[in-house]
């Protein structure tokens, strides 16, 4: 009897012994359950905002930090993504085209980008830090006075900007990407004065120029006589071409394109 009795009295411990720690673990479950749904809700919140800052809007690449090196952006490069994640834009030489996943606070890229070499080194240096940035991994995204910033693992920063409306043809420094002149090449017209200005590579140049009905008639060009390396000159060329005949051209943001009648097209962004 008493060893039986004993033996019960002993289950029965052993099995309070056992009942307590299921019991927390039960509760500790629950605990957890709650701090996962927890989680979830703060990531959610957090992807929300992070969808919401930087989706619908065509973003400027104001610069990319490197190394604590900070490098402007050379031509018009800029971003958009979609609300579906659709994402278009473009490096410097190089356009993109893909999709951007929201997770917390970080944007994972993944993009398709065209293949054109980039002739100079401002915006090869420029291209190859901002597609690392985007492309590799996932940049951990925060908004400073309404202007988006992604952080790359390795600390490379890309500062975004909201761009505006069409930049006016006049009184902007019109920076040529094409024909390239190795970033050299660049016009200004002056609506007061009816004339055009600045470098065509290696010279300098003026000439009238006319503005009426989305049309350009340029004059015949001044220019000055220094002699530059063959791949200056042939772009000189080119340019030269644009005068003494109408152009039509086009500006959108900050990208303009001149076609003239000769079929020769010029295209450039406005710098500053």
């Amino acid at each position: 009897m008493y060893a039986h009795g004993h033996r019960r009295r002993t289950v029965l411990v052993a099995a309070a012994a056992l009942l307590v720690p299921f019991v927390a673990a039960c509760g500790g479950g629950r605990a957890g359950a709650a701090a996962d749904v927890g989680r979830a809700s703060a990531v959610g919140a957090t992807t929300g905002t992070a969808r919401q800052s930087l989706t619908g809007i065509r973003w400027n690449v104001d610069s990319v930090t490197v190394d604590g090196t900070t490098h402007r952006a050379p031509v018009d490069a800029h971003v958009t993504i979609e609300d579906d994640g659709r994402t278009s834009g473009r490096y410097a030489c190089n356009h993109v085209r893909g999709e951007a996943g929201f997770d917390g606070d970080r944007v994972r890229f993944t993009l398709d980008t065209t293949l054109v070499a980039c002739d100079d080194e401002p915006r090869r240096t420029f291209e190859r830090a901002l597609s690392h940035a985007l492309g590799d991994g996932a940049p951990k995204l925060r908004v400073n006075d309404g202007r988006p910033i992604l952080t790359a693992d390795d600390g490379t920063t890309v500062r975004l900007g909201r761009g505006g409306g069409d930049t006016p043809l006049h009184g902007t420094e019109w920076r040529i990407t094409s024909p390239d002149a190795a970033g050299r090449a660049h016009l200004t017209f002056d609506e007061e004065e009816g004339a055009v200005s600045g470098s065509i590579g290696c010279n300098k140049v003026n000439a009238d120029a006319t503005v009426r009905d989305g049309h350009i008639t340029l004059g015949t060009p001044a220019t000055t006589r220094m002699v530059c390396e063959d791949s200056l000159m042939e772009a000189e060329k080119r340019l030269l071409r644009l005068f003494e005949t109408t152009l039509s051209h086009r500006v959108d943001h900050r990208n303009m394109t001149l076609t003239s009648e000769n079929g020769t097209t010029v295209e450039a962004f406005a710098t500053g």
